[in-house]
């Protein structure tokens, strides 16, 4: 819960604005000193409507440590200034520094070191990963070595997709101070230290009927430690699906909190393991249940099954799975690139895209960043190389300009792609929708979008489609209209649609939507010049609906009617 605290009308006024825009957020109304008191123990991060000097008074007689305190937030009070003030990380104060300024339209003030020259916070690096801190890690010490740009060794067991990190962090298979280490193994560790544990193992576990949690768990304690495997690593147990009311294995599952994955018989039978047993398989069916299990679970088996009395506990490891993001950057202007854009950008290792589109966000690039900038042709070769990024346990983004999934490279890199690596689409404004917004509103009723490139679809196709848009009365967004090489086509598509709408049907001609070089054209179907266009020009061609009303293009969706 986020309480909001305010000591002015203004301050009032935004604080209740955010409690009814976050779900999460609760406005306590009353004097400041006084009510700042419950949300205190009450709320895991504080916005105050304060300014700095008083927010810093009626804090400190609160703090405790950033370990128990929640994040605290002030914001002036015109709304300009989200300020962290204390409880960073720790807190989560610097994020919702960053969410109020994002809801009141104003700028997020973040001070701490760390954050402040661009290197992660050591205390949520790779908390979205499902990475667990050890406990006792010298943060402190470490995080000052990478500040002050103290080399920083980084060990992994296997790459994980963290984001860009700073040049001062280098992989090694060295384990020296000052370290940064991400692991399931259980080892000494040089100080100072950050040991993270990364959501790596499974566990599969067989049962008589009857058995008791306790002696699950005593043999899962006793199998890890014999593996020298951190049990903070483990995401799941597994097993049969015999066994979903078994009370001793789901007593179990509750108290290490974390999930059980049932698996058929049937499945289980079907995978070669390396200690069958036909007692089992008189028993349920399948010759191996814990073994079975974790290799069913998509995991590597790194320590073959373990026996108690009563139950059987095998141990693997799951592959990592890197990320792409394939994002979208809008039209031109740097405003129209979305949040969601920003932040995964700022997420990933390595952005991939056609030099004119990177140049555009290198300044949303996190230091440590990779780019890469094949040329104009080479879109399969974008894809590989943003895929084999991702497919090696890297995070990747791979940008388009106007919107990744129309006319761009989603659809490549999807075809390309396999169940291997998450991949998540970031929206954004289309060509059509940005040249739309400037001629009016000519997109109000129903419209189709033609690529009228033949390098990829054949030309009889393409004269196909646009035939049946005109036919079909739709206004229609021209993508790659004309090139040097070719000239005729818009020419013939004017035909075509004059054979269906008449000559005054209002055309809109939009070159460079939101860059310093925009043009825009109104005309009409009669009067459209192809020589007029070129390859970064978007053109609309209204449908029998469309008007121009006081030198803007509508078509009305039919309210006023």
């Amino acid at each position: 819960m986020i309480g909001l605290v305010a000591a002015t009308a203004n301050g009032r006024r935004n604080a209740k604005h955010l409690a009814g825009t976050w779900p999460d957020a609760r406005f306590y109304e009353g004097k400041a000193r006084v009510v700042l008191r419950r949300a205190w123990n009450e709320c895991d991060g504080i916005v105050l409507f304060l300014a700095t000097g008083a927010a810093v008074r009626l804090v400190a007689p609160l703090l405790e440590g950033k370990h128990q305190d929640p994040g605290v937030v002030t914001v002036d009070d015109a709304g300009n200034f989200a300020v962290a003030l204390c409880g960073g990380h720790q807190g989560g104060a610097n994020a919702l520094a960053a969410r109020v300024a994002d809801t009141l339209g104003g700028t997020p003030v973040i001070t701490t070191a760390s954050d402040s020259v661009g290197f992660p916070a050591l205390d949520s690096l790779g908390e979205k990963l499902g990475l667990r801190l050890e406990e006792g890690p010298d943060l402190a010490a470490v995080g000052a070595a990478l500040v002050s740009g103290e080399q920083v060794g980084l060990v992994t067991d296997t790459r994980w997709p963290l984001g860009p990190l700073p040049e001062n962090v280098v992989s090694t298979d060295e384990w020296e101070a000052p370290l940064i280490l991400i692991s399931d193994r259980l080892a000494e560790t040089p100080r100072p230290a950050v040991v993270y544990r990364p959501p790596s193992l499974v566990a599969g576990v067989g049962c008589s009927r009857g058995v008791g949690a306790d002696e699950i768990i005593d043999l899962l304690h006793r199998s890890f430690a014999e593996a020298r495997l951190s049990e903070r690593s483990v995401v799941a147990l597994a097993s049969i699906d015999v066994k979903r009311d078994e009370s001793g294995l789901l007593e179990a599952a509750e108290k290490l909190d974390v999930p059980i994955h049932f698996h058929s018989a049937e499945d289980l039978r079907a995978v070669k393991t390396p200690n069958p047993s036909e007692v089992v398989r008189e028993a349920v069916g399948t010759p191996s249940v814990s073994e079975a299990a974790v290799i069913s679970s998509g995991a590597e088996l790194v320590m073959e099954k373990r026996k108690s009395a009563n139950a059987t506990v095998a141990i693997g490891r799951l592959p990592v799975r890197g990320r792409l993001a394939l994002v979208s950057l809008g039209p031109g202007e740097d405003t129209l690139v979305p949040p969601l854009a920003r932040e995964t950008l700022a997420a990933s290792e390595l952005v991939v895209g056609l030099e004119q589109y990177v140049d555009r966000i290198r300044h949303l690039l996190r230091p440590g960043t990779r780019v890469l900038t094949p040329p104009l042709g080479y879109e399969v070769e974008r894809g590989e190389l943003a895929l084999a990024e991702a497919r090696a346990g890297g995070s990747a983004a791979l940008v388009s300009s106007g919107d990744v999934g129309v006319y761009a490279m989603a659809s490549p890199v999807l075809e390309l792609a396999g169940n291997d690596v998450d991949i998540v689409v970031v929206p954004g404004v289309t060509a059509a929708q940005a040249a739309a917004s400037l001629l009016g509103s000519p997109l109000g009723h129903d419209h189709c979008s033609v690529s009228l490139s033949d390098l990829l679809t054949p030309w009889a196709v393409i004269q196909s489609r646009i035939m049946a848009a005109a036919e079909g009365d739709f206004v229609v967004s021209l993508y790659n209209p004309r090139s040097k090489g070719r000239d005729w086509q818009l020419g013939k598509v004017k035909e075509i649609l004059l054979g269906h709408r008449p000559p005054d049907t209002p055309v809109g001609i939009v070159r460079d939507a939101y860059r310093p070089t925009q043009q825009i054209i109104l005309t009409d179907l009669a009067s459209l010049q192809p020589e007029e266009v070129d390859m970064l020009t978007t053109v609309i061609v209204g449908s029998t609906q469309t008007r121009v009303v006081a030198g803007r293009m509508v078509t009305p969706r039919g309210y006023l009617s």
